[in-house]
């Protein structure tokens, strides 16, 4: 794959200061010191990972796709140009800005800023986070995942599939036309999803521990915060919630979300309902904010009951020793005791 993960994400805002407190109260991010009409924030050994902007437009943003080195740089720049589509070329000054060997930008089809790169710095000293967490799961697998409305679903698909190598996971058609899209084991660092605008509807971060996901609902609940109530999804088994930012997306905050390996087949969905919870979701993907305890669009059927283990990974799990007759029956093929 061309693209090997989400660099980093960078935001246009006039609440420079509302973003600095969430940032850091909420998210648990540390504050790095740019001066000016910027603030930008760590959350791994990379020296920035989330930037806000002062100097663009409220609503404006994009993302940092990194490739593996100069040679693959130069290949997705030409292949993307053979398509027709202009490439920036950006000057080292806009590389340092991004903390970047070297950087290129173009618009996808619904015309939003795209750039990527190669060589993201690692800064010197451990990351601190802003507030008490465990950390953030991000390594080979990046950031995290972006969900973006997309007028012309089509183009888009052609675009990151084609264009930037990323490979379908899953996806479900009309009425509700969305691709789930993996660039490494992450289940997906993209989708997109058909719908009236061009938008970004959330950014998801995973925290290594469920216990900080849980602290940060308690944090957004006292704050009003909560736009998507706590629950699993069904796809990539994510346990999380979603939060209403300062700017006009949401920030899921996540833990165990599952891993595809390189011989995964994309799989067509019945339904994108969550195993439970996650009330106000489907409400949220349209214009207006989400109602209180709004049942689910009928459009959308619910998901088969089912159970789905864990996704953990070494150092935030201990096995139990206790003895359950109904999983060794289980485990033994039979469900009869």
């Amino acid at each position: 794959m061309t693209i090997q993960a989400m660099g980093y994400f960078w935001v246009g805002t006039s609440k420079l200061d509302d973003w600095t407190s969430f940032a850091a109260g909420q998210l648990g991010l540390q504050v790095v010191d740019r001066g000016g009409a910027m603030c930008a924030f760590r959350m791994d050994d990379r020296k920035q990972r989330l930037i806000f902007d002062g100097g663009l437009p409220d609503g404006e943003h994009f993302f940092g796709w990194e490739v593996a080195d100069a040679a693959a740089l130069d290949a997705l720049a030409a292949r993307l140009e053979k398509a027709g589509v202009a490439v920036q070329r950006e000057n080292l000054a806009v590389a340092d800005q991004r903390c970047a060997a070297e950087v290129i930008s173009f618009r996808d089809p619904a015309g939003n800023r795209v750039e990527a790169f190669y060589g993201g710095r690692v800064a010197d000293e451990p990351f601190c986070p802003g507030r008490h967490i465990g950390g953030f799961r991000t390594g080979t697998q990046g950031l995290g995942h972006a969900v973006l409305m997309v007028p012309d679903i089509n183009a888009a698909l052609a675009f990151y599939r084609n264009l930037l190598g990323f490979q379908v996971t899953d996806f479900m058609g009309p009425p509700v036309s969305l691709y789930f899209m993996h660039v490494n084991a992450r289940h997906h660092s993209l989708a997109i999803a058909q719908g009236p605008r061009s938008r970004m509807h959330h950014l998801m971060m995973e925290f290594y521990s469920l216990d900080d996901v849980g602290q940060s609902y308690d944090l957004a609940r006292q704050q009003g915060c909560v736009a998507v109530k706590f629950g699993r999804h069904s796809n990539d088994l994510m346990t999380s919630f979603y939060m209403r930012t300062p700017s006009e997306f949401l920030i899921e905050h996540g833990w165990g979300g599952r891993e595809v390996g390189p011989d995964w087949q994309p799989i067509e969905l019945k339904s994108v309902a969550s195993f439970w919870g996650h009330q106000g979701l489907f409400e949220s993907l349209g214009e207006g904010p989400p109602a209180p305890d709004a049942p689910p669009h009928s459009f959308m059927p619910p998901a088969e009951p089912d159970h789905a283990p864990l996704q953990v990974i070494d150092g935030n799990y201990e096995r139990m020793s206790g003895v359950c007759p109904w999983w060794d029956a289980i485990k033994r093929g039979s469900r009869s005791i």
